[in-house]
């Protein structure tokens, strides 16, 4: 897209208010997490979701390596949360260690103060341009039906990164 088209695309997103989720994931060698705003579940039966992370992220190469991911929603009383996964980078700053977690029986982090998560096998992965797509296979989930962070109550976080 050029010109107008890219400009009204982006103005077109503006107006809509998604959810926030938080990614985590482990390689065996390291951990890694951040918050995202491209993700939707795709399919019901069988379910699918995907999540995407920005190629300029940290939780980029983790997650290239994970097996499985963990997608966290994020309760919108715990923005602080939010600020530390979406306001940190991994290449400077060990995120587990300023929260608390708890390692899945395969060492995928779990966010203790989310209680709303799912772990998914990453089944595909897409070249999305400037994000990489997961897509996952739930295997093990947690529902909360608490009021989520969206996108509008994010907006003010200074990203760990360039966009």
């Amino acid at each position: 897209m050029t010109g107008d088209a890219e400009r009204d695309f982006l103005e077109f997103g503006r107006g809509r208010d998604a959810p926030m989720y938080i990614v985590t994931a482990t390689n065996g060698r390291e951990r890694a997490g951040c918050l995202i705003g491209f993700a939707t579940q795709v399919s019901i039966s069988p379910g699918r979701f995907l999540a995407c992370v920005s190629v300029k992220n940290h939780t980029h190469g983790v997650a290239a390596d994970a097996r499985r991911l963990a997608v966290h929603a994020v309760p919108r009383d715990r923005k602080d949360i939010a600020e530390l996964f979406g306001g940190q980078t991994g290449d400077e700053v060990d995120k587990f260690a300023l929260c608390a977690w708890t390692p899945a029986d395969d060492g995928t982090p779990l966010l203790d103060h989310c209680p709303g998560r799912f772990i998914g096998d990453v089944i595909e992965r897409f070249d999305l341009g400037d994000h990489t797509g997961h897509l996952l296979r739930p295997v093990a989930a947690w529902p909360d039906d608490g009021p989520q962070l969206t996108m509008r109550h994010a907006m003010e976080i200074d990203p760990g990164h360039e966009p």
